[in-house]
């Protein structure tokens, strides 16, 4: 009986992984014109984000995200920023999904993305909020329940970072990429950065470490300004 319920309890598990969003996705399209575009979606365990990038130059078409939860087939999203609609911001979107290990799809649509990933294996799979930057010989903390953020999504190969302000439903500015966790170092490879085009394709490396729940990364942008922040996940 006992092995019984261990059986149960392993494949119950193995379903509910199956159909979690968490990761990467990833789809290949194309515009109107013909231009060939990339989408990549990142779920976290409370958000989500999108953004769709022209293949071939990195350059950011639109990026929308916000929290999330499943119930069945029907997904709930409900908006924190949007590029080219603003005034969705604070909007729940309510769409139904097919999803499996391989590929999620918006029902009734042509979108289809393939899974990247799982969540893992980085170190830092989730939805992040800065919380302090090393400023002027001090960290300078930051209230993160006031409706200006900067939040950062990471899969377990992908990030995505954000800068906007919820009670003015304003977009300020989002880059992202892959990244790599390895020996201490967290590495980003940009592939697009909504406010210069010429960052696409620079790799960034930090030092950081969890501690008590916070991350702590250290190092330069890619201006070449020193970085010191302290990031909570939310």
């Amino acid at each position: 009986m006992k092995n019984t319920l261990i059986l149960l309890l392993t494949i119950f598990s193995i379903f509910l992984n199956a159909q979690s969003p968490v990761g990467a996705w990833e789809r290949i399209h194309s515009s109107e014109d013909g231009t060939e575009l990339k989408s990549i979606v990142i779920f976290s365990e409370s958000h989500q984000s999108l953004s769709i990038i022209e293949k071939n130059t990195g350059k950011l078409i639109h990026s929308n995200g916000g929290s999330w939860k499943l119930e069945g087939n029907t997904m709930t999203e409900v908006v924190e920023f949007d590029t080219d609609n603003p005034e969705r911001v604070g909007e729940s979107v309510v769409f139904d999904i097919n999803i499996n290990e391989e590929f999620l799809e918006i029902a009734g649509t042509d979108m289809k993305f393939s899974r990247i990933d799982n969540g893992s294996p980085g170190e830092l799979n989730g939805a992040w909020l800065m919380s302090a930057r090393f400023r002027n010989g001090k960290f300078q903390i930051r209230d993160t329940n006031k409706s200006r953020k900067t939040m950062k999504i990471l899969s377990g190969s992908k990030f995505q970072w954000i800068a906007y302000d919820l009670d003015s439903k304003k977009f300020i500015a989002t880059g992202g990429g892959s990244y790599t966790t390895i020996n201490g170092k967290y590495s980003e490879n940009i592939e697009y950065f909504s406010r210069d085009i010429s960052r696409v394709g620079i790799k960034l490396e930090f030092d950081f470490n969890l501690k008590d729940g916070k991350w702590n990364h250290k190092g330069f942008s890619s201006k070449g300004n020193p970085i010191n922040e302290i990031w909570i996940q939310r």
